[in-house]
């Protein structure tokens, strides 16, 4: 693709922009480590939950659209889909009640709800674990995004010359965030997303134009269909199709018990630092609102419009023109006019700068707070703090740009990332669920979750794993008799499943044979934040024992993800020529938005009055 001098000036004027933000939010970063890591705790949901978005909008995300497109069709969504349960469960069950602990970071909250030395050591384990490992494969994935795309757009052939060019963009990134921290991630995520939101849109629009439009692009699919035996349109997979037991999976398992970035049961990681940023719970509950809204049902079809045309004019995408993930760059470079490309590429740059600039911010507040100023460095100055949140920043980047040289130079995909993570997490969800609402939970409930899921599903995932397989193909001859892979529908099912099923014994037994935090921590506990009474019967005063909480939270969550999945289809209807459908499906949406805003206003915004 040939970039004009015009195109340049757009895109230094991008970067500039964002320099710029992070210079003017200078100075209020600096007071203390609230101010760099939650910006006061004063931000206000709509800036809040449109940071949420921005950062779901990584260069990574269309990218596995296009990759899921062509392996299962529409219906292949749902590997992400499934997450809008979980996020409706955070955004009325959990959100206000993190917006009530008034930690600095999620880690933090093991302190607050579990005591001893167990607790101390929950809190540095998992902020170890999620800001090194974890944080690493995610910002490594956004990075190997940002690389493909670079090499399909400005010709570059070589891993080095790719490795670059991403580098450069991590180091802008870096600038911004390590200057002004979360003020500068929240504004210029503001500013993002309204231009990557806008740039995809025209993006899908001047793609389906280039077959002919929408009807054109629906008898190529189903010429394609034909030829290949699948329903690519099909928005829920068939009976018979091999994503099929995927599906059951994620519609019915995954979305609360596994542990995700952005979509943790419970909430989590940079959504929970956003609740703890607001302004109060109202601000928090519709920060995380607003976010699963955004993300679950206005932006997923630019992204799915623009990957059909990729399907049916790159039927079998080769390496150099970026592999299936890569079709998705591949119309961008033919069919978008030479005007655009400037703003498009701006657009890229700022779905990866977003996400990464997210991640660094999130990754630092965990090696500061959490290691850093809990075991090695207590009682310093806030300014001392802000210094160290600054180099901890530049060492976030460090460790992600290794896991990126890493993952380029291993041939991984990005969907084989997310599937990883995944299976890591499997069965520990319900812990991070319960916690809020079971008194009995212990700090050895996370520990052994969290070790025994990582553990179950690696061995899983290799050769040690395969007596396991060898049962499992007695249930489902399909399974190749080989470690489970990820890539495989059935294999990925299976693994799921299992480390579900083994987890969740394991964390329950040692919750049973261990014993209970003592009374004083757990009457602690419910005095500041205040959950449903009814798994805590003997902390709860009298009056709030019949208190409705969780009857409310639950209609809640109902008619949250109803509206979500009802306006998801609804769009897709309309734009399939299913104009009657469809129209009905946004109906059916708007009066469930309106019982939820009726409600919602009734009770206060509040899970506990």
């Amino acid at each position: 693709m040939t970039l004009t001098p015009l195109d340049w000036i757009v895109i230094a004027l991008y970067f500039a922009l964002n320099i710029a933000i992070g210079l003017f939010y200078m100075k209020r970063a600096s007071g203390d480590v609230g101010e760099f890591f939650l910006s006061g705790r004063n931000v206000s949901w709509w800036l809040a939950g449109t940071s949420m978005v921005a950062t779901t909008f990584g260069a990574d995300t269309p990218l596995v659209v296009t990759g899921l497109i062509y392996s299962q069709g529409i219906a292949g969504n749902w590997l992400w889909w499934s997450f809008a349960l979980s996020g409706m469960l955070t955004v009325f069950f959990f959100a206000p009640l993190w917006r009530r602990s008034e930690v600095l970071t999620d880690m933090e909250f093991a302190e607050l709800r579990y005591a001893g030395r167990p607790a101390t050591f929950l809190r540095g384990f998992r902020a170890t674990y999620l800001a090194l490992p974890v944080n690493t494969i995610i910002m490594g994935w956004v990075n190997l995004a940002m690389a493909k795309i670079l090499a399909l757009t400005l010709g570059l052939t070589t891993t080095r010359q790719q490795l670059t060019a991403v580098f450069c963009c991590l180091g802008l990134t870096l600038a911004y965030n390590a200057i002004s921290g979360l003020w500068a991630v929240l504004w210029t995520d503001l500013v993002q997303f309204v231009l990557k939101f806008t740039m995809v849109i025209l993006l899908a629009i001047f793609a389906v134009r280039a077959v002919g439009g929408m009807h054109s692009l629906t008898t190529q699919v189903h010429a394609f269909d034909v030829a290949r035996g699948r329903d690519t349109l099909a928005f829920v997979p068939s009976l018979g199709s091999a994503f099929f037991l995927s599906f059951l999976v994620l519609l019915s398992l995954n979305w609360w018990a596994s542990w995700y970035p952005g979509a943790e049961p419970g909430g989590g990681g940079y959504i929970a630092q956003r609740i703890f940023s607001a302004k109060d719970e109202k601000n928090g509950i519709g920060a995380t609102l607003w976010f699963n809204i955004a993300h679950y049902a206005l932006r997923p079809w630019p992204w799915i419009l623009t990957a059909l045309v990729a399907l049916v004019l790159l039927p079998s995408p080769s390496p150099s023109q970026g592999g299936m993930e890569g079709a998705y760059v591949w119309v961008m470079v033919h069919y978008l006019p030479p005007s655009l490309r400037g703003l498009m590429l701006a657009g890229f740059a700022a779905a990866y700068m977003s996400t990464i600039g997210t991640h660094l911010n999130l990754g630092a507040s965990y090696l500061i707070n959490d290691l850093y100023r809990r075991f090695l460095a207590k009682h310093r100055s806030e300014h001392h703090y802000v210094a160290a949140s600054r180099i901890a920043t530049i060492v976030v980047a460090l460790l992600s740009a290794g896991a990126t040289w890493y993952m380029q130079t291993h041939g991984a995909s990005i969907a084989t990332a997310w599937k990883f993570l995944l299976a890591l997490g499997a069965g520990a969800g319900l812990v991070f669920i319960l916690r809020w609402y079971w008194w009995r939970i212990n700090a050895w409930s996370e520990i052994s979750a969290m070790i025994a899921a990582a553990t179950i599903s690696l061995t899983l995932e290799s050769r040690a794993g395969l007596p396991v397989v060898g049962w499992l193909r007695s249930l489902d001859p399909r399974l190749p008799l080989q470690p489970l892979n990820t890539d495989d529908p059935h294999a990925f099912a299976w693994l799921m499943l299992i480390t579900t099923a083994l987890t969740t014994s394991i964390w329950l037994l040692v919750t049973l044979i261990t014993p209970a935090e003592n009374t004083a921590t757990l009457q602690a506990f419910y005095n500041k934040v205040r959950p449903a009474a009814l798994g805590w019967r003997s902390f709860a005063p009298v009056a709030q024992r019949q208190e409705p909480t969780l009857r409310y939270n639950f209609l809640h969550w109902l008619l949250g993800f109803t509206l979500v999945y009802e306006m998801l289809f609804g769009v897709g209807k309309i734009l399939f020529s299913q104009a009657l459908e469809g129209w009905l499906l946004i109906a059916a949406s708007a009066i469930s938005l309106v019982l939820l805003f009726w409600s919602l206003n009734r009770r206060g915004w509040s899970s506990f009055k």
